[in-house]
């Protein structure tokens, strides 16, 4: 349970870090993929743009959660490895005096 647990928390915490990263950098690049070229005018529904870009943003921030719990999942199942066999290794046992 406790593995659960720590594999869960991991996963929480990249979906987390996943969504904010995305939630900084996706206005920037959507900006830049719906921007018109050189600059020209052009008229449009203005409703349905507002509708696809905010669909495109929530898009992109259930991918970057996603990927950040996927990363992070991989990243806790190493953490937990690494301190089970840390916890299975035993102490050295101190070799028997032999007697002279």
């Amino acid at each position: 349970m406790a593995v659960l647990k720590t594999l869960l928390t991991f996963m929480l915490a990249g979906a987390l870090l996943g969504n904010l990263a995305t939630t900084l950098a996706a206005p920037h690049f959507m900006e830049w993929y719906n921007a018109t070229p050189l600059a020209t005018q052009t008229v449009c529904n203005l409703p349905q743009v507002v509708r696809d870009v905010t669909g495109d943003l929530i898009r992109a921030q259930l991918i970057g959660a996603g990927t950040g719990a996927a990363v992070f999942l991989v990243l806790g199942i190493l953490f937990v490895r690494a301190r089970s066999r840390k916890q299975r290794t035993p102490p050295p046992v101190a070799p028997t005096p032999t007697p002279v």
